[in-house]
């Protein structure tokens, strides 16, 4: 009894520590996003360079996002998931210290970029060992769980960025980090992952995810599944105060404000969406339910708002964010389409490949389209193009629900 209890309590503390690191993770991820215009000003830039030197940054920062993920996904299986939360967190508490005293829009580049690299390892890896620790049926509504409550990490940013200079919301989230880990110290490595250390078999191979061709499908599909979730929030909510100004609504959008609600919205979702997923036994049918609700929001958000007000916009980003809260389900699902011993390097590079994509394609796609149309048909023409790929990919994509994890690949 005594030993249930204590296993118990382990994967509790487990969903705890990788919900708070998501937390902090979010905060750290979207912070630029909110605090973009602001910094930029302090920094000197025009109304016109913000634009520029915005999209240059989060590009920046989603490119490390993606590389990231290759690292740490691979040290995940090499070396543990928990090396992973350990080392992740410290890189981008760091660099979000270091973000504090940046002078020059270069300087704030190289060190976004950094931090991206440090914010690649926490999702995947804290998913990863939930996953690997908590039952197969209870296995959505846990990871669910631990997105909906790391998801709040933007609203907590827009709270802060309200109290404070710009530079002090950085070291917050700094500070944050290096406190999650002392919690760190409490969690404990998966079953799993310990049996196939112990094993001779080839660990954290990022390579083998493109030699077996049924692999290298899988691996294409879950990436493409994602990609609405970075359309939403790197384009239309991103820049919606932008947008807000080409649909001549009647007030200035706080962009800040537009990335709260999208995530308040988010982060329902992501624990709605476990439940979901849970009653219908199956992780593709919750999805596109989801699909079907972020579809509607697009259809609002290109129509409705023309010549209204900021709230309207609000409404439907928030409307646009419940309908990407499939985050958590699309990481379960890339979690549970590879074995043991290439779980974490699969779990961490995918949602970090769907972060990079906003870097080199959904945003070069929206410039592109920038470049013979308008602002308004660009975003319009680009999120046609994203859900038609995401939805050919979720009707290909393996049905995983109730799925044993204790597999490798060979």
């Amino acid at each position: 009894m005594n030993k249930s209890n204590n296993s118990k309590s382990f994967v509790t503390i487990a969903i705890l520590v990788a919900a708070l690191g998501y937390f902090v993770d979010i905060y750290d991820l979207l912070l630029f996003g909110i605090i973009r215009v602001p910094s930029l000003k302090a920094l000197g830039l025009s109304e016109a360079d913000i634009l520029i030197a915005g999209e240059s940054i989060i590009s920046w920062q989603m490119i490390g996002l993606l590389l990231g993920g290759i690292i740490w996904g691979v040290m995940g299986d090499k070396k543990g998931r928990l090396s992973v939360l350990f080392g992740s967190i410290l890189l981008y508490s760091l660099a979000n210290i270091a973000n504090g005293f940046v002078q020059t829009v270069e300087q704030y580049k190289y060190i976004r970029f950094i931090a991206g690299l440090g914010l690649a390892g926490e999702l995947g890896a804290g998913i990863t060992l939930v996953a690997e620790l908590v039952s197969q049926q209870k296995r959505g509504i846990a990871t669910s769980m631990v997105a909906g409550i790391g998801l709040s990490g933007a609203v907590f940013a827009f709270y802060i960025k309200q109290h404070f200079d710009w530079r002090t919301c950085y070291f917050i989230g700094g500070g944050m980090g290096i406190l999650l880990l002392l919690l760190r110290v409490s969690v404990f490595e998966s079953n799993l992952f310990t049996k196939s250390k112990n094993s001779e078999i080839k660990r954290g191979d990022f390579f083998m995810l493109f030699t077996n061709r049924i692999r290298l499908k899988k691996y294409l599909l879950n990436i493409l599944i994602g990609l609405p979730t970075w359309l939403i929030i790197g384009i239309l909510v991103t820049f919606s105060k932008e947008f807000g100004e080409h649909m001549k609504l009647s007030e200035p959008i706080d962009p800040g404000k537009a990335i709260m609600y999208a995530y308040v919205a988010i982060s329902i979702g992501d624990i709605i969406i476990g439940f979901i997923s849970h009653w219908l036994k199956s992780r593709k049918k919750s999805m596109y339910i989801f699909y079907g609700i972020t579809i509607i929001f697009l259809t609002l958000y290109f129509t409705i708002l023309w010549n209204s007000n900021a709230n309207t916009m609000y409404f439907v980003c928030a409307g646009l964010g419940f309908g990407t809260g499939f985050w958590a389900i699309f990481v379960t699902t890339a979690a549970e389409q590879f074995g043991t011993n290439l779980r974490a390097t699969a779990t961490t590079t995918i949602p970090n490949m769907v972060r990079g994509m906003l870097a080199i394609f959904i945003l070069p796609t929206f410039k592109f389209f920038r470049g013979i149309t308008d602002f308004y048909q660009a975003g319009l023409i680009t999120s046609l193009i994203i859900m038609i790929l995401a939805t050919c990919a979720l009707y290909f994509i393996e049905e995983t629900f109730d799925k044993d994890l204790d597999f490798i690949e060979e």
